[in-house]
Parts: C-alpha cells; structure tokens; sequence
C-alpha cells in the first residue's frame, strides 16, 4: 500500500507533519543570526531567507491539508471548526502572520520599505513563532513534551536576543575608552 508508513489517520500525520516542520523551520531561522555571530560566520545569513520561505511553503501545505484533505474545503465544517477550537485560531493567526514576511522577502522590498521598517515588520516572526508554538500546545491532549521543547527552543533564541540586545544598548550608551570624561555636577 502506498500510505501505510502514514499510519492510521494519514490526514492527521501529514498535518502534523507539515505543522513540526514549519516551527523547526523557523526555529532555524531565527537560530540563524545566533550561529552566525557565535561562530563568527557572518556568510550564514544568506541562508535565513531561504529557510523563513520554506518555513511560509510548510504552513502554506500545513494549512492546505487542513483545509482540502481533512475539511475538503466544506466552509461550513471550518467555521465549526473555528468556535470549537481555539488552537486553529492560533495557528491560523501564525500563518497569517507569516504571510506578510514571505511576500516582503526580496530585495526589492527592502528597498521599497527601507530597512527601518523592514526590520520592524520582519519581527512578526516572534510572533508567529509565539502562535505556532500556542497552536501545537493546545492541540496536543496528552503528551506536552514536544510543544513544551518547541517553546523552549525558541524562549532560548528570544532570550539570546534580547541579551543581545540589551548589550548592544550598554555598549552604546557607555563612553568609549578615547573619550574625554566630563567630571560630575552636584
């Protein structure tokens, strides 16, 4: 048989499936920036669009089966579906989310937006990984280990850069070594 590796609910593995691989997606993403500042290889940032576009590829196919394979696109079902369950509205709200990144993802873009707001609007990946992470624990019934590694994973990158950032921050707000001190005023 051609599904039997599928299990017994070959509807359910494939969104499960498509829906891990869009949050490893884009825990690798966001682990790109880390890696490449830890390693001291700055050439890996010319891999983080590419995997934010196969993170938007795997929702787009995690959102595709749950609307063609498992609700064959019956409205009426989803909406259902919709007022029953919570955990679609958050991973809903993370591909949403998303969509936004991806069509903002070229060159062009940038230029269009300035990198300012760019980088504003590219920040929805928190988000989105917020959402995704929201969506996978609610549906879980049981077992809570792998979304609970999911939002340890990316509590770690989050924590990395806001470190980062608040660094960042100390080092430019502190004088430099060169610079004259002026004495304090009482």
């Amino acid at each position: 048989m051609a599904h039997s590796d599928l299990g017994p609910n070959p509807v359910q593995f494939v969104e499960y499936t498509t829906g891990r691989w869009t949050l490893r997606l884009l825990a690798i993403t966001l682990a790109i920036t880390p890696a490449r500042k830890i390693l001291r290889m700055p050439p890996l940032i010319r891999f983080r669009r590419m995997l934010g576009l196969f993170a938007f590829f795997y929702v787009c196919l995690h959102f595709l089966s749950y609307l063609g394979i498992d609700k064959y696109f019956m409205w009426d079902q989803i909406w259902a579906d919709l007022h029953k369950r919570p955990y679609i509205i958050a991973g809903f709200t993370g591909f949403v989310l998303l969509v936004p990144l991806a069509l903002t993802s070229t060159a062009a873009s940038i230029r269009w937006l300035g990198g300012k707001r760019w980088r504003m609007l590219h920040r929805l990946i928190y988000l989105t990984a917020i959402a995704g992470v929201i969506h996978y624990y609610w549906q879980v019934k049981s077992d809570k280990r792998a979304p609970l590694m999911y939002a340890a994973i990316f509590g770690l990158l989050f924590a990395w850069r806001l470190g980062s950032w608040l660094l960042g921050r100390e080092r430019k707000s502190a004088p430099s070594a060169g610079a004259p001190r002026t004495p304090a005023t009482n």
